[in-house]
């Protein structure tokens, strides 16, 4: 996201960025802003996928984000994904990539190992974007209180459908089935490869991409969602 300005007076600090004029991605989502088309789903996908791997790869140092999530996710007059809310964000060197700290993040969006050692990572913060493209899919929420027994926690509903092969149930029903099939396999099944509980078994955000550009074939992820490893 583009900074326009600054200002510093006393003990306040104030940055202005470019007007994202779209909101974030939750409010399209989950608050009925406007109901996003698939073709608008996985660009905004890609285009957090994009940010991701500037961040983990591309600048001087590592920037580990510490908090992605859709709230956080702001769309542009075109839709375009932008990155924002820095205020948790470490830099990190990009031999060491991670780094222990307070825990910091939002609850869904967290992955298991951090919430247990408050250790941020370029792997934590592959987990978040594996949630927020199952949402970006599914459309709705890492947990959902009312629905069936089966569902409410959606990282193991869709693990339970990729077992059964039938991933595309989940599929957000307000789509009326209009999406690209192939498209939202390779999206729900990164989703489920960036978010696994085993932090040694999720992928850097560049081998994500090549799958989502349908570059290289889809991974064989396990049939049952796997056992959590903790860091150590």
């Amino acid at each position: 996201m583009q900074i326009i300005g600054w200002c510093h007076e006393k003990d306040d600090l104030l940055l202005i960025y470019e007007f994202m004029s779209n909101g974030s991605l939750d409010l399209h989502l989950f608050k009925g802003k406007s109901l996003l088309t698939w073709v608008e789903r996985y660009n905004i996908a890609r285009g957090l996928a994009s940010a991701l791997q500037y961040l983990h790869e591309e600048w001087e140092q590592c920037v580990l984000h510490r908090d992605i999530k859709s709230s956080n996710i702001l769309l542009d007059s075109n839709l375009n994904a932008k990155l924002g809310d820095f205020g948790l964000a470490r830099l990190v060197d990009h031999v060491k990539g991670s780094q222990t700290t307070a825990l910091a993040g939002t609850w869904g969006y967290l992955a298991p190992e951090c919430i247990m050692s408050g250790r941020a990572s370029k792997e934590t913060d592959v987990y978040s974007f594996g949630i927020v493209v199952l949402e970006i899919a599914c459309g709705r929420k890492p947990a959902e209180p009312d629905a069936k027994q089966d569902e409410i926690i959606m990282l193991e509903w869709l693990w339970e459908l990729y077992g059964a092969r039938n991933l595309l149930k989940a599929a957000d029903p307000r789509l009326g089935g209009d999406f690209d099939e192939p498209q939202m396999e390779r999206l729900m099944v990164v989703g489920l490869w960036c978010a696994h509980p085993d932090y040694n078994a999720r992928p850097s955000i560049r081998k994500a991409i090549h799958v989502l550009d349908f570059e290289v074939t889809l991974p064989i992820l396990e049939p049952k969602l796997p056992l959590t490893t903790f860091l150590t």
